[in-house]
């Protein structure tokens, strides 16, 4: 599927940049009669904290020696809190008891829109990563800080929520 408003998603025919009253030049479906708005990605990052210790998850993925959030990629139809909530299951095996939306920003690096939250989890015995995690480790706020890869998104996520909780 073309996404960066080459060719038309639903017949395939080139697209023509056109005027759109109030939108500025957007691209257009000669073919369809209709305009077509870039299309991106939409994920989610979670800053999973462990309720009673008030620590926080890092885990290490796909052989890199560094420290990320848990994060992962909404599906078809998926609510962005219901993708939090399969996700954190999926990858650690615990359960989110509540979440808080923080922020979003946009990765340019693969075209995606990544939404963040916190999600706080009660009963860490039910950590068990499953194959998309190398390692992982509880932080104190000070620790995640200083522990998280630098320079990333997960960075700026996590920097920006422990910010604002002070």
């Amino acid at each position: 599927m073309d996404t960066n408003g080459t060719f038309c998603r639903m017949c395939g025919t080139k697209l023509e940049i056109r005027e759109l009253e109030n939108e500025g030049m957007v691209p257009y479906c000669p073919a369809c009669g209709q305009f077509r708005f870039p299309q991106y990605n939409v994920a989610v990052s979670m800053i999973v904290v462990n309720e009673s210790t008030d620590e926080i998850l890092l885990i290490q993925q796909y052989g890199r020696p560094f420290y990320i959030l848990v994060a992962g990629y909404c599906s078809r139809g998926e609510s962005l809190e219901e993708t939090v909530a399969r996700e954190v299951r999926e990858e650690t095996g615990m359960t989110v008891s509540h979440m808080k939306f923080n922020r979003t920003k946009f990765y340019e690096g693969s075209d995606t829109l990544m939404c963040n939250f916190t999600a706080f989890v009660k009963d860490t015995s039910e950590m068990h990563a499953n194959y998309e995690i190398d390692s992982y480790k509880w932080f104190t706020r000070e620790e995640a800080r200083k522990n998280i890869r630098p320079g990333s998104l997960a960075e700026w996520f996590l920097v920006s929520y422990l910010d604002e909780a002070k």
